[in-house]
């Protein structure tokens, strides 16, 4: 009689325990520090996710206690965040840089002559393409000359791009087949001396060139963008806002995704350009799973280091030059109102005074149709004291780099003299403004490593620790005002704010647990993800190396 009884009891119990415990997940993460993002700041240590979504996190004995699970992973008490977003990088360009000559770091131009040639020596192509020589690291922070460059390469194309994309050093071949001479350029500089092109071409100028430069094959490309994916999921970096993309790239992008390659985040900005218009006018806002196209990208001016950046006053170390508008008025007005009308965002790339009193005032225009418009500048690099209370009253949503900061610092005075500092990489005086900023590293230019941006940002010092006291630390953030630069915010500026940027009931669960603990040292020092996830699904492990 007993044991008829125990067996129901038994089967009634396990039925109540399957109850209890009754929800079914795909994975769950337990005995961890779970930075959820909300406005809380709160911390959990369990998180249940489903179908690439989370469901709960949580107490570690709720969740476990709660639902059944396929997988679970002990987190060993490390920090999990957010999958970290670079608010601006450019997978296309470091591709590129990464199948021709990378010139990061050259100490001269003889130095530069040599990576050519080592390169040359072992490429089948018939053509050398190159990026990021930086005059401002040689003896001499003059622009250089093409003479050794022609030398070396007589008879095949070279085109050698500055470190911020905004210079080109090119050789007397490709000047004569471009038949490049002292003609005039709307936003552009052809340097000379004595009547003779020097080879060096300044933003719209490089123009002139592009059509007569040869291009890697799509399946180059394709590798070496999902060779970066890599390197970005090691730091735990889950989603790019790609910086400027074309209409042809478009298809890559999808074909890499249809093949479930691609598996960052991607929201990317398109070129301003009549066949990526009449893209909006059919798509409006567009959304291929992890790809999505709703923000134009149009360039203001230059760059500071190749004195392309548009100043309020001449430079300091160059009295005759106030730099390259590149992009009239007029023409961004049409931009603005063409975003607007088709529900897009503008973003604009703002590096001098000149530059970001012009993009704020066209932005008011966009505040007065559209008050949620997030139109972004793009660096907002130098600002005018007077015009950082329209980043406020326009509500314009402030892009920054933090690493351009410590980059820029050795020649920054120089160029702008030390007034203008008082308004230079300001990012404390913006976030003041906008109450959010969107934070990244623009590679290829910087480093893709976002602990050099956190350290920059925070401590505003390089991966050296230099500047000993900090490049103007009155306008550190705080490490939690980076970290949501890189989460929450960078997803608010992209319109994702629903999907993505925090750990939260509902979200994607794109999420890094990080190797050591998340902190911001005096004295710089790297970290990685221990685990990258992106849907829930493991992308990165750092042991697996």
């Amino acid at each position: 009689m007993s044991k008829s009884i125990f067996i129901p009891f038994s089967l009634t119990a396990g039925i109540l325990l399957s109850c209890m415990k009754g929800q079914h997940v795909d994975l769950v993460i337990h005995n961890a520090k779970i930075h959820i993002m909300n406005d809380a700041n709160s911390v959990e240590e369990a998180m249940a996710i489903r179908d690439g979504k989370i469901i709960e996190v949580g107490p570690e004995r709720q969740i476990l206690n709660k639902y059944r699970y396929d997988e679970e992973l002990d987190a060993l008490g490390k920090d999990v965040y957010p999958g970290l977003t670079d608010a601006h990088g450019h997978l296309l360009m470091y591709a590129n840089q990464k199948l021709g000559v990378d010139l990061t770091g050259a100490k001269s131009m003889d130095e530069v002559i040599y990576r050519c040639e080592k390169y040359a020596a072992k490429s089948s192509n018939k053509f050398i393409i190159g990026r990021g020589w930086d005059q401002s690291l040689w003896s001499n922070d003059s622009m250089p000359t093409n003479l050794k460059l022609s030398k070396s390469f007589p008879n095949i194309p070279v085109c050698l791009y500055r470190v911020d994309g905004h210079a080109a050093l090119v050789n007397d071949y490709l000047l004569k087949k471009a038949k490049v001479n002292s003609q005039r350029v709307s936003g552009g500089q052809v340097s000379m001396c004595n009547g003779k092109p020097t080879g060096i071409l300044v933003d719209n100028a490089m123009d002139l060139i592009a059509k007569h430069l040869p291009s890697y094959s799509l399946n180059q490309v394709k590798e070496a963008i999902l060779e970066i994916q890599e390197e970005l999921f090691q730091y735990g970096i889950t989603g790019v806002h790609e910086a400027g993309i074309d209409f042809k790239h478009i298809a890559m992008f999808q074909s890499m995704i249809q093949s479930e390659k691609l598996k960052i985040e991607l929201y990317a900005m398109l070129m301003n350009s009549p066949e990526n218009r009449s893209f909006v006018e059919k798509n409006g806002v567009y959304q291929f799973r992890n790809l999505s196209i709703r923000s134009m990208k149009v360039f203001a001016d230059g760059a500071l280091g190749s004195r392309g950046a548009l100043l309020k006053k001449p430079y300091n170390d160059d009295p005759h030059s106030h730099g390259l508008l590149l992009t009239s008025v007029e023409d961004m007005n049409k931009v603005a109102q063409f975003c607007l009308k088709h529900g897009y965002q503008m973003n604009t790339h703002g590096i001098g005074d000149s530059a970001n009193a012009l993009i704020l005032n066209i932005y008011k225009n966009a505040f007065q149709r559209n008050p949620d418009h997030r139109f972004r500048v793009e660096h907002a690099q130098v600002i005018d004291p007077i015009d950082f209370a329209k980043f406020a009253e326009y509500a314009v949503f402030p892009s920054v780099q933090p690493t351009h900061a410590t980059s820029d610092q050795r020649w920054a005075e120089k160029r702008l003299g030390k007034n203008r500092l008082v308004g230079a990489y300001a990012y404390k005086s913006l976030l003041k403004q906008y109450g959010m900023l969107a934070i990244g590293t623009d590679f290829p230019v910087e480093s893709t490593n976002p602990f050099l941006s956190i350290h920059a940002a925070v401590h505003r010092k390089n991966g050296q620790n230099e500047p000993l006291n900090g490049f103007l630390p009155k306008e550190a953030l705080s490490f939690d005002e980076v970290i949501r630069g890189m989460t929450i915010w960078a997803a608010f500026a992209s319109f994702q704010e629903n999907k993505l940027g925090s750990l939260e009931k509902g979200k994607q669960a794109n999420f890094v647990i990080f190797d050591k603990p998340m902190q911001s040292q005096a004295i710089f020092e790297q970290n990685y993800a221990w685990r990258t996830f992106i849907k829930g699904k493991l992308v990165f492990a750092l042991d697996e190396l």
